[in-house]
C-alpha cells in the first residue's frame, strides 16, 4: 500500500453503505439496490488503491465537512444535555452564539466572546 491512499473515513462510509444496500437486496430482491451497492463497493476500493493522494484527500475533506455540518448540531445538543445540571445555556441576542454560564450564581452579567455584547440573565 506504499504510495496508495488506503482506507479513510469516506472509504469506510462507502463500504458500510454498500454492504447495507447489498443486504437490503437480499430481503427486497431489488437488482437496483444490488447494482448500486456493488458500484459503491467498487468505488471504495478504487479510492483505497488510488495513487492520486491529493484528489482523494480533497474528497475525504469534503466528506468530513459535510458530515460535521450534518452531525454537529446533534453533537452540540447532546453535550448541552449532559452539562445541563452544571451549566445554563443562553443565546447571545446580538450574534446568536451559544453561551454557557454556571448554574446557581443568581443574576449574572454575560458577555459574549464572539461579538462583545453584554446582557443580564438569571442562572
Amino acid at each position: 500500500m506504499a504510495g496508495r491512499n488506503g482506507p479513510d473515513q469516506l472509504c469506510r462510509f462507502l463500504s458500510i453503505l454498500a454492504l447495507a444496500l447489498i443486504l437490503a437486496n437480499a430481503f427486497l430482491h431489488n437488482t437496483l439496490l444490488w447494482a448500486l451497492g456493488l458500484a459503491l463497493l467498487i468505488y471504495a476500493y478504487f479510492r483505497m488503491f488510488s495513487r492520486n493522494l491529493s484528489r482523494r484527500r480533497e474528497e475525504n475533506a469534503r466528506f468530513l465537512r459535510l458530515q460535521s455540518k450534518l452531525t454537529g448540531g446533534v453533537r452540540n445538543a447532546l453535550d448541552r444535555w449532559r452539562q445541563r445540571k452544571d451549566y445554563a445555556f443562553f443565546r447571545c441576542p446580538g450574534c446568536r452564539a451559544m453561551l454557557r454560564v454556571p448554574r446557581g450564581k443568581g443574576r449574572v452579567r454575560v458577555t459574549c466572546r464572539k461579538c462583545g455584547n453584554a446582557f443580564e440573565r438569571r442562572t
